[in-house]
């Protein structure tokens, strides 16, 4: 991956698709270190971290996650998630955060050289198409290292360049 010093650099973290993702690989990220990594790659103007939150559940688990990244440098985007029952009668959570995130990553493409996204979602591709349209390169992050791959083909075609989540590793990762 590349990064120029001067270069303004925007982060789009796909809560929930970064939490698959880790789940598959067993591997547990430290936003804060991801957040000064970027930061040391060239000049961070955002990062944002986006996700659906249940608004009526007593406890929500990601609630602790989502008050540190906001107290810590990430501008945090969450709507209501919905409860609905499906067909077979299990109890399911929907919260797509697709909309926000690809409307924003475009509208950010205009004062940003470099957009780094963390997600496998092939439904991004438009969006990075618009994205370097507008000028800007387009890293994806996410992983072929989980059975199966956590990103989408066309996704990797799609961006300027692909990072490999577990390579990040060192830089990223919860140290134990």
């Amino acid at each position: 991956m590349t990064f120029y010093p001067d270069e303004r650099i925007g982060i789009f973290i796909d809560g929930a698709n970064l939490h698959s993702t880790t789940r598959a690989l067993n591997f547990d990220i430290d936003f804060s270190r991801l957040r000064a990594h970027f930061e040391t790659r060239g000049r961070l103007i955002r990062a944002n971290y986006y996700t659906a939150l249940l608004e009526q559940a007593d406890y929500n688990p990601l609630q602790p996650l989502v008050d540190w990244l906001d107290y810590n440098g990430y501008s945090v985007i969450t709507k209501p998630a919905k409860e609905f029952t499906d067909d077979q009668g299990r109890r399911r959570i929907k919260g797509d955060m697709d909309i926000e995130i690809a409307i924003d990553m475009v509208e950010a493409a205009e004062h940003l050289e470099h957009i780094i996204l963390f997600s496998g979602d092939g439904d991004f591709c438009r969006a990075i198409k618009a994205a370097q349209a507008k000028g800007a390169r387009v890293s994806v992050v996410s992983t072929l290292r989980s059975k199966p791959p956590m990103i989408a083909d066309e996704l990797r075609r799609a961006a300027d360049s692909f990072i490999e989540l577990l390579d990040l590793d060192h830089m990223i990762g919860r140290e134990a």
